[in-house]
Order: structure tokens, then sequence, then C-alpha cells
């Protein structure tokens, strides 16, 4: 049985890609669906024309995640594809921000991400992919965002470090680097109409149009995916400028 495993699915840019997952890739016989929320993720089952396993899960904890690798031991499914896509960010001085939200954006973005490829790489095989949800966020520092954005920092270093080391199993690794979508993202990150201007005024990308292009890419063996020009400049503009004036230009 082929499977593909997708993180955060209950909504926005997880649910677009569950969904276009079931309309593209024929070769999965099922996809697994996780996240806390039960009922949204029942939800996006019901959009999806393939058969679900709904798994609701919090896989920043320890005995969540063991009962998803017990489950990959009794089936021993074939992933062909891991969407690493559950995480969250919160706006604010760092030193104004609980210990909760610092810490707990570093153990879902990062540990748990990190946790769940490691025990689901046994079970893929040649011709699998990684997908990791990143962020424009990765490609420099910023005030008000600085756990969130090292933290995005830390996934795309990781995929392109993976992507190198499974070249040799034909694994690929891809991150995913959108910009601001318009996702339960944003006011979970208290970033409301008027609390940032740079929020305010930055293009919002798709979450389905981010969902098929990354598949799209992926299929081609692609390592980084930014979508729209304005987002491939800041990319670049990252590189060549030391970032203390990077985020001059981009201060929240």
């Amino acid at each position: 049985m082929k499977i593909a495993v997708i993180t955060g699915a209950s909504s926005g840019l997880g649910r677009e890609y569950a969904v276009e997952v079931s309309k593209k890739r024929d070769n999965i016989d099922e996809i697994w669906l996780i996240a806390r929320r039960e009922d949204k993720l029942r939800e996006t089952a019901q959009s999806i024309n393939k058969p679900v396993r709904i798994l609701p899960l919090d896989i920043t904890d320890r005995e969540c995640v063991a009962e998803y690798t017990d489950l990959l031991d009794e089936l021993k499914p074939e992933v062909s594809l891991l969407i690493n896509n559950a995480g969250f960010g919160r706006l604010g001085d760092f030193d104004k921000l609980s210990a909760d939200d610092n810490g707990g954006m570093v153990r879902l973005n990062c540990e748990a991400l990190t946790v769940m490829t490691s025990v689901t790489l046994p079970f893929m095989t040649e011709g699998g992919e990684i997908i990791n949800t990143c962020s424009i966020a990765a490609f420099a520092p910023n005030t008000r965002m600085a756990v969130y954005c090292s933290t995005k920092a830390y996934v795309l270093s990781l995929s392109k470090a993976l992507r190198s080391e499974l070249k040799g199993r034909k694994i690929n690794v891809l991150a995913v680097c959108p910009g601001p979508m318009d996702t339960e993202f944003l006011p979970v990150a208290g970033i409301a109409p008027g609390s940032s201007h740079t929020f305010d005024t930055l293009p919002r990308v798709k979450p389905a149009v981010m969902a098929q292009k990354s598949l799209a890419l992926s299929a081609k063996k692609k390592g980084v995916y930014t979508n729209l020009l304005f987002y491939k400049f800041y990319r670049v503009i990252a590189k060549i400028l030391p970032h203390s004036i990077v985020m001059k230009m981009c201060a929240t």
C-alpha cells in the first residue's frame, strides 16, 4: 500500500495539499491526515476522493508520535509522500511573548518536523518525496518574529542537507517557502489588520496555487520553491545584502 502522510492537514495549506494529492497522485492508495482537531480533519476528508485515514495526533507529544510509529510498524506501508506542513508562528517582541509560545514554535516547527521525518524515512523507498513547508521568513531574521524566522531557517537548512543525503536513495526533499497566506496562520500568529504594516502591504499567496505548484515541482525533484516574483526577488536580496539591512527594510 502506497500512502501520503500530511501533517497540519486540518485547514489552510495542509487541506489544499490533501485535495491536490487526491487529484493528481494516482499512485497513492491512501492519504493519512494528521492534526490535533479531529472535526477539522473530517472536513478535509470530505473533500478527498481517495481512501483516508484520520489521525488526530499532537505531533509534539511523544505518545502521539509513538502511536503513529506503531501504526507504521503494524501496517508497513510504502510512504510515497511525506508533507511536513504543521507549524505556527507568533508576532511580537521576544521578551513580550510567553515562554510557551517561544518554545512551542521550536517544538512544532523544528523538533516535531525532524522527528516525523526520522520515523517515516524507514518506510520510504526510491522515488519517495518529502515536502517541508518552510517560509520566506527563512531567508533572513526579522524583528518581532525572531523565533519563527529562526525555526524556518532551520527547516530550510535541514531540507537542503537531507536532499543531498537522500539523493543516493533517490528520495527528493523540497522546501516550500510561501509568503503570507490568508489562512488560520495569521490570526493564530496575532497578525490582525493594523498589527503590522509589513504584513498589511505584502502580496498574498493562494494556498491552492501553492499546493499545486509545489507538488508539481516536487515530482520534478526540485529543492526549493518560492511563489510570486516579489518573494523570489526578496530571496535574492536576502542572499546579497547583510541581514542587518534586510531587517531594517522588512521591520514588522
